[in-house]
């Protein structure tokens, strides 16, 4: 399957340059029937209702993510590069998808509403939830209905732990957590460090404790170690004087970016200027509505993704995604592209049709899965084990004038 991604944007472009006088932008026709709701906005109102199915019958993909809410921003990016993907895939001929997102606002418990919501409409195959809790919970019933996973961005481990039909897209949380502590090591980024996490949710422990881990074994210094919870991400003083009184020059935040937000600017308030590191969760700060992107210059973070590449996959996708939404792609964005594009490689390449069960489909694509390798905007030569998690090398970015650049 390797190589398959590149050969399929490239069919795509000569169908969009025969239909649209070499306007690539242009080259998503189901786009104009079907748009997604911009990054940033609260409500989604037409996700409560299925898509149109495409004629001829169609795989009918589905999934829950945060459309609205605190965390909105990363469920409205997977959606939005999850349906570029789809248009594309359908703009071919041949095998057809259709998708359709539900809002979890990232909340378990809505999360499995949503999923059963995806269920009675027919789903066959599922891109899970977005975010790490809410994945958690509807990982359990994809296993239990064995309908096949693959999710862009729910990186837990327990999203996959004892699953064998549910696979990730995104770095599973140790490998966050280990990468981010070698990277700063090696990178020679700060000699005392000071982290920040959040003990109450498991997608941030789980990045800590590997971190931690590595750090010690590789003698990364840990001056200090503070959390919070989400009954109190509000006030983050008494973590930043911490950190400060113990000369941290550089703090890990193995978090999502609403917090990491708050983090920045009390720092700037007590006049403390350490260096920041953050981890995936962190992508999607710039778009954070109100925020000030100068209190983020400077951050750096670990992504598969890099929407300043040069490579002619990347451009076409950045430049379709801006043209339809107004803004630079995030990594959730592109986790979800890739998803639908291995998911359609693998269905091809197992012989997959609309009119199989998802029991059936289940069994190809796990079959597949576990024996592919996989190119994509997020890594080349990916390719998944057993136990759903995927291999693939990360990407050092740093914020600079409101922008992530690479480090690497």
């Amino acid at each position: 399957m390797k190589k398959v991604f590149c050969m399929l944007l490239a069919a795509v472009m000569v169908l969009a340059l025969a239909a649209c006088g070499g306007a690539a932008s242009s080259a998503a026709p189901a786009e104009s029937t079907a748009p997604a709701a911009p990054a940033g906005s609260e409500a989604a109102p037409a996700e409560s209702t299925a898509p149109a199915a495409p004629a001829g019958g169609a795989i009918k993909i589905g999934a829950t993510g945060p459309l609205s809410g605190g965390a909105a921003i990363y469920g409205q990016a997977a959606r939005n590069g999850a349906q570029i993907a789809v248009d594309e895939i359908n703009a071919l001929g041949g095998l057809q998808f259709e998708l359709n997102y539900q809002d979890d606002e990232h909340d378990a418990e809505k999360a499995v509403n949503a999923y059963n919501t995806l269920k009675d409409w027919g789903m066959q195959v599922s891109l899970g939830s977005v975010t790490s809790t809410p994945g958690v919970a509807t990982s359990v019933e994809n296993n239990a209905d064995r309908i096949f996973a693959l999710t862009p961005s729910a990186s837990a481990v327990a999203v996959t732990e004892g699953k064998d039909n549910v696979f990730q897209m995104c770095f599973a949380d140790p490998n966050q957590g280990s990468a981010s502590a070698v990277y700063i090591s090696e990178q020679a980024l700060g000699t005392k460090v000071a982290v920040i996490y959040k003990n109450d949710d498991v997608y941030s422990t789980g990045i800590y404790e590997t971190f931690a881990a590595k750090a010690a074994e590789l003698g990364l210094e840990i001056v200090s170690t503070t959390t919070f919870t989400e009954d109190s991400q509000q006030d983050f003083s008494v973590q930043l004087t911490d950190a400060k009184d113990n000369g941290a020059d550089l703090i890990f935040l193995p978090m999502y970016y609403t917090p990491a937000s708050l983090i920045f600017q009390q720092a700037k308030g007590m006049d403390y200027a350490p260096k920041f590191f953050g981890v995936d969760g962190m992508d999607g700060i710039l778009t954070l509505e109100g925020f000030d992107t100068s209190l983020a210059e400077g951050v750096m973070l670990l992504t598969p993704f890099n929407a300043d590449a040069t490579d002619e996959s990347t451009v076409a996708f950045v430049e379709k995604y801006q043209a339809a939404h107004g803004e630079v792609p995030n990594q959730f964005a592109a986790d979800a592209y890739d998803c639908v594009y291995a998911i359609y490689a693998a269905a091809q390449a197992g012989g997959i049709s609309p009119d199989m069960s998802a029991e059936a489909m289940c069994d190809i694509l796990v079959a597949q899965f576990t024996s592919m390798s996989f190119d994509g905007l997020t890594g080349g030569g990916m390719t998944w084990g057993a136990n759903g998690q995927v291999s693939k090398e990360p990407k050092g970015m740093v914020i600079q004038n409101g922008a992530y650049v690479g480090m690497d």
